[in-house]
């Protein structure tokens, strides 16, 4: 049904199945099944992932597979009821998303043009296409090589759920793309073609996000930045603050990072809030310890 019928992806379908699978194991030591689990049984496994210290966000998460399966249980007549219905979602502070400051990123943009032969080139037009873009790692790497034909001015994605969007890309980008086209057929595997932008030898036949993930831990090394704090996600969060600090319409942002609902765009602006406060503690004449 999630493939069929909503169009989830693999990393999406894969998630649902780990939590599905906690919780089945999990049952089975209680002498029940999925089939017949009751609400109390979905308290009790959500207080006992309390107790081993998981994160309030990913219990939550894990909930809301929950109800996605019981839902459709009740939905196609499987069971008379759904046992999440009654259970309250665990909530907790909404953290805020890490980012990179404008000058960060172009210390990892400048250590990525002094890269050398095809590999530099790939990675150039990597970086400046997601810099560019704000594109989920996923989508980065599966681009197809239609997605940049013509004058390369606009970006077609396919996002979650199947769902295409258009995204602009930045001059900079599109030469990083044009200076690696010259060089992409150094990645086909021999003898053959393949349809992606980033092809590889590798199973997924394109480069996979833990390569790319390897590629910006190494890239930041040598730019004098804790790898720690750079990853594809981050770099996203970086496209999306730094287009709304300059101006950007929250609504247009929305619509280039394929966010269904406003509300998931709005934690940008919370950065934002958070960045200004900051800022009047640390240099307002009249902030505490300064006056």
């Amino acid at each position: 049904m999630m493939m069929a019928e909503r169009g989830a992806s693999e990393n999406t379908r894969a998630a649902y199945e780990r939590d599905l699978t906690d919780f089945t194991d999990w049952l089975a030591k209680q002498g029940l099944s999925l089939i017949v689990a009751e609400s109390r049984d979905i308290r009790d496994f959500l207080s006992v992932l309390a107790e081993r210290g998981l994160a309030r966000s990913s219990a939550a998460r894990k909930l809301s597979t929950l109800r996605q399966f019981y839902r459709f249980l009740h939905g196609d007549g499987y069971r008379d009821d759904d046992p999440t219905s009654v259970i309250d979602s665990p909530r907790g502070q909404r953290s805020l998303p890490k980012v990179l400051s404008e000058a960060e990123v172009d210390l990892l943009l400048t250590g990525a043009r002094h890269s050398e032969g095809a590999s530099g080139d790939r990675l150039v037009a990597m970086l400046e296409l997601l810099y560019a873009t704000g594109l989920r790692v996923t989508e980065l790497v599966s681009l197809t090589l239609n997605a940049v034909t013509g004058d390369r001015e606009i970006l077609l994605v396919t996002g979650k759920g199947g769902k295409e969007r258009l995204v602009p890309i930045t001059g900079d980008a599109r030469a990083a793309v044009d200076r690696y086209l010259e060089s992409r057929a150094t990645f086909l595997p021999e003898g053959s073609d393949s349809r992606y932008l980033f092809p590889s030898r590798g199973k997924e036949g394109h480069v996979s996000r833990r390569r790319f993930a390897q590629m910006l831990d190494e890239l930041a090394v040598r730019a004098g930045l804790d790898p720690a704090r750079v990853s594809p996600h981050v770099l996203r969060h970086a496209f999306a603050s730094h287009l709304l600090a300059n101006g950007a319409d929250l609504r247009l942002v929305q619509q280039m990072l394929g966010h269904a609902d406003i509300s998931t765009t709005q934690i940008y602006t919370h950065l934002l809030d958070a960045r200004l406060k900051s800022l009047v503690a640390d240099v307002h004449p009249l902030a505490k310890g300064k006056v």
